[in-house]
């Protein structure tokens, strides 16, 4: 089947999804609301104030014009001598040389050869302190945008991605995207790139440079050093806290970063968006030159290729696998968690096939509903447990497999004992669900409420509190419909008994506009 790139706009909304074989691989959503242009976007870059030093967290706070103040972490703030690079560049070879094993199996993004490098502290004993002062100016870029309540993370040391390599002015580094299997191909573009580097600067040459010609990166890099110096300039110019440097248009930062030269076709349902993608194919992307198509079609475009239903079983805490088994996904602050049950899949042979077939039909979804969902950070996964270790090297090579398909960096370890999988994924986004959703008004994003039968319990212990205290003929208790008709049934006898052992009136009342666990008692005609 074909592989296709669908870019849809509503409004002030933007949404791209690229699909393979009738998969989602990547699916992107965007929302710019009015005055939106200075958005703390990823790769923007600003000139901004450090407000607060926090030598306790070894952060600062920097202002770039923004809501909420950027966090800056001390390893981000500080920008190593060249000296210091080319020592940490030697420390680690000699790691890998020695194969120092990391902890689980690390499937890369692009980058990856940059942020390992960037794992190993150029100054161990740097101190945020030293390094900035409340009231400096700096330049930052950003790393993660804002994500629930946290503000943007940014970092000092800048990178500038064009569509087939990524510049860095501060970093000395060259680089191939680990994507790129192929030795003979990596060292040949490293060759390249390391004649096109300049001393002291950093070059990265992402997945889709596979194949491409010198002068195809070195004009790809002639571009992003054009754009570093523009930068500069306005920096020098403008006052913090200002925007120095706007990353692409959603558009185009669709067509640089998750397009290849596999696409067949490029769908958009605006005419704005059509000539965009021409535009940008014409310069950047000469493979994808007459591959735009407008739709017309009366149907959503979305709606269409049956995405809309897909972005709705995303957003569900449930979702069924095509065997009848089924996966329990909770997203929280700190982590996701994924629970794999049968549910109506009995098997046809035994129970150690029934849990295998029900484990890998699973992986493949989970791998799926992680892109699609933008889940971050940690995330456990309690797959149904395995007796035999056949089947959970089986399992695991298989989410190993499935995750590749992703472009986000992961970390997953080994099945554990329990039949837990802990893995972490790169976030530089909000997920798809707090994008899309909002705290339940209800439940107040508990995602739970008290039953009608714990608020009558609730009810009569203060009732009681203020029959003991309240020297008053009457009662009048207002509640939930709900609450109030428990109170009256013959489940719950003890109404009558507390009116007769106090000897007092009790008049329940409903009220429809009161929540369930919403409940008033009021002391009438004192004595």
């Amino acid at each position: 089947m074909a592989k296709e790139l669908i870019i849809s706009q509503t409004l002030n909304e933007y949404r791209a999804v690229l699909i393979d074989n009738g998969e989602i691989v990547d699916f992107l959503l965007e929302r710019v609301q009015e005055n939106d242009d200075r958005a703390p976007r990823v790769g923007n870059i600003y000139k901004g104030k450090v407000v607060r030093v926090l030598p306790g967290m070894q952060s600062a706070f920097v202002d770039i014009g923004q809501e909420k103040a950027a966090f800056l972490y001390v390893d981000d703030a500080y920008i190593p001598t060249l000296e210091e690079q080319r020592a940490v560049a030697e420390l680690l070879k000699q790691r890998q040389a020695e194969g120092q094993s990391k902890i689980g199996e690390v499937i890369p993004d692009e980058l990856s050869t940059f942020t390992e490098t960037m794992s190993i502290k150029f100054r161990p004993d740097a101190s945020v302190e030293k390094i900035l002062k409340e009231g400096d100016e700096i330049l930052v870029q950003v790393a993660k945008e804002p994500i629930s309540s946290k503000g943007p993370r940014v970092t000092r040391h800048i990178t500038l991605a064009g569509r087939h390599v990524v510049y860095m002015p501060f970093i000395e580094h060259t680089g191939v995207s680990r994507r790129i299997e192929d030795e003979k191909e990596r060292d040949r573009l490293k060759d390249v790139l390391d004649s096109i580097r300049p001393e002291g600067k950093g070059i990265i040459a992402r997945t889709v440079a596979e194949g491409q010609s010198y002068k195809t990166l070195k004009n790809d890099f002639n571009m992003l050093v054009k754009i570093w110096r523009d930068v500069q300039k306005a920096s020098e110019k403008l006052k913090a806290p200002s925007l120095c440097y706007k990353d692409l248009s959603f558009v185009q930062r669709v067509l640089r970063d998750i397009t290849d030269e596999d696409v067949d076709i490029v769908t958009v349902d605006t005419k704005e968006n059509f000539k965009e993608v021409d535009k940008f194919a014409l310069k950047f992307l000469p493979a994808l030159k007459g591959k735009g198509k407008f739709y017309e079609g009366e149907t959503p475009l979305f709606e269409h290729y049956g995405v809309e239903l897909e972005i709705e079983r995303a957003l569900s805490n449930k979702v069924f696998l095509k065997s009848g088994g089924s996966l329990n996904i909770d997203q929280t602050e700190a982590l996701v968690s994924i629970d794999v049950n049968t549910g109506k899949f009995v098997g046809r042979k035994n129970l150690e096939d029934t849990i295998l077939k029900t484990n890998l039909e699973a992986v493949k979804e989970i791998a799926y509903q992680l892109r699609l969902r933008n889940c971050g950070g940690i995330i456990i996964i309690d797959f149904i447990d395995m007796e035999r270790p056949e089947h959970r090297t089986m399992v695991y090579q298989t989410l190993l497999e499935a995750l590749k398909k992703d472009r986000a960096k992961t970390n997953v370890l080994p099945i554990s004992g329990l039949g837990l999988v802990e893995m972490t994924r790169k976030r530089t986004r909000d997920t798809l669900t707090r994008i899309m959703c909002g705290p339940c008004p209800y439940c107040e994003g508990a995602g739970r409420i008290k039953s009608t039968l714990t608020v009558c319990y609730e009810i009569v212990r203060e009732l009681i509190k203020v029959l003991s205290r309240e020297k008053v003929h009457k009662i009048v208790i207002y509640a939930h419909p709900e609450v109030s008709a428990r109170l009256c049934g013959e489940d719950i006898d003890i109404i009558e008994n507390l009116e007769t052992k106090f000897d007092k009136g009790i008049v329940i009342r409903s009220e429809n506009n009161y929540h369930i666990e919403q409940y008033e008692i009021f002391p009438q005609d004192y004595a």
